[in-house]
């Protein structure tokens, strides 16, 4: 169910699925080659399902996607403002208009957004995501779809700049939807990305939609696929790196860090480390922690992957020991937060919950929306508060007002 009221773990939603579909947990357990304590264990939540390969592995099992057992996305509320607009960017993005310009070429006589003010509108808002602003890009995103739309309808006098809008808008797109667990919306809108950055003509608009294809890729958990893409990307980008070219580097190196991710997920340890060394290249031959297309790559988002890619490769004790001691304050906020996340998950698993929670809340701090609706906060969260002695005043409890504000629990 999305909205309030997501508070079941990984756990019991794989024996509500399990059940659904009439399975026994000895069959599950034979499907994922894993032992019926095991099964058993994890639906109870004495275990937790840590490893996001695994969780892919259980989904295919039982016939539902990662984002059924993880938790579906909760209400994206501004602030002040009362409101989702998770549904108006669905329908800005599956408008009949845009499956026939033929059919709807009446609208061709409409005066076009500028596409000055579009690009500006959409810089703008990838700065509010860099800033973790969540709220406040999804509000802007449904115009900024119907503007890039719209573009593509009229490229008369600059096609090539229309579609590299329409790329970046749509890349933003797919990459704030990804981030608060929308899968398929952030495919949608990243086929769209790479359909308008293939008609752009510019191997760095291309390379940048790729870095949103790969991330919705990896948020349905089709690994190899993102692996794929990245390295098909990173070829198309080879003349540019070779001429030094510092933003075609930062996005080389974004490219190399994207997929080792897809590669830690897939468990593949030898092809992580040499993709993160290929980052690591990379980013010493740019010299300097930069932004370029808001990739926010150099040095230190090197070092914050070593350590998220470290966390999604089961090695705890490495995370636990060097991830407290990076301070990314030359990162975005978007990544400082992340990192905060890995960090503190590190600590759950080890059950250091003080030092878990006092992380959490410093980066809810920092970015809200970052924090209270992601996935992996919700069950690192849940499990935290499990785990905790009962409280009789409600307001005392860090643990409980954090679970309530994550919609961890009811």
């Amino acid at each position: 169910m999305r909205g309030a009221g997501d508070h079941l773990s990984v756990g019991e939603r794989i024996a509500y699925y399990r059940a659904r579909r009439g399975m026994t947990q000895a069959v599950l357990a034979s499907l994922v080659n894993r032992s019926v304590d095991w099964v058993s264990k994890v639906e109870r939540g004495d275990r937790q399902v840590r490893r996001l390969d695994v969780v892919v592995e259980v989904a295919r099992a039982l016939r539902v996607t990662p984002g059924d057992l993880l938790g579906q996305p909760v209400l994206v509320e501004d602030h002040d403002r009362q409101d989702d607009d998770v549904p108006a960017i669905r329908d800005a993005l599956m408008t009949p208009r845009r499956l026939s310009r033929v059919l709807f070429d009446d609208e061709s006589h409409n005066r076009p957004p500028s596409l000055r003010h579009t690009v500006q509108a959409v810089e703008v808002a990838w700065t509010d995501f860099q800033r973790g602003r969540l709220g406040q890009v999804i509000t802007a995103l449904p115009s900024l779809i119907r503007a890039a739309q719209a573009l593509e309808r009229d490229l008369d006098e600059q096609p090539t700049a229309g579609w590299a809008a329409s790329a970046r808008v749509h890349h933003l797109a797919a990459t704030t939807l990804s981030k608060i667990g929308e899968s398929d919306l952030a495919w949608i809108a990243a086929e769209r990305a790479m359909g308008a950055a293939d008609q752009a003509d510019d191997p760095l608009v291309l390379a940048s939609a790729a870095r949103a294809g790969a991330h919705a890729l990896l948020s349905i958990g089709r690994y190899e696929d993102a692996l794929e893409l990245g390295r098909a990307a990173r070829a198309w980008l080879a003349p540019r790196v070779a001429e030094n070219d510092a933003e075609a580097l930062s996005l080389l190196g974004m490219l190399d860090l994207r997929m080792a991710t897809a590669a830690s997920r897939h468990q593949d340890r030898s092809t992580t480390s040499e993709l993160l060394q290929n980052a690591h290249q990379a980013a010493q031959q740019l010299g300097r922690d930069a932004n370029h297309w808001q990739t926010s790559f150099g040095p230190t988002n090197v070092m914050l992957h070593r350590i998220s890619t470290a966390l999604d490769l089961g090695d705890v004790a490495f995370v636990v020991e060097h991830g407290p001691r990076i301070q990314p304050t030359s990162a975005s906020i978007e990544r400082q937060v992340g990192h905060s996340i890995d960090v503190a998950r590190a600590l759950s698993y080890v059950a250091e919950d003080d030092a878990a929670i006092e992380i959490l809340l410093t980066a809810e701090r920092q970015a809200p929306h970052l924090v209270r609706h992601s996935a992996a906060v919700r069950e690192t969260v849940k499990a935290i508060h499990r785990r905790s002695p009962v409280t009789t005043g409600r307001s005392s409890s860090p643990v409980l007002g954090l679970a309530e504000r994550c919609r961890a629990i009811q």
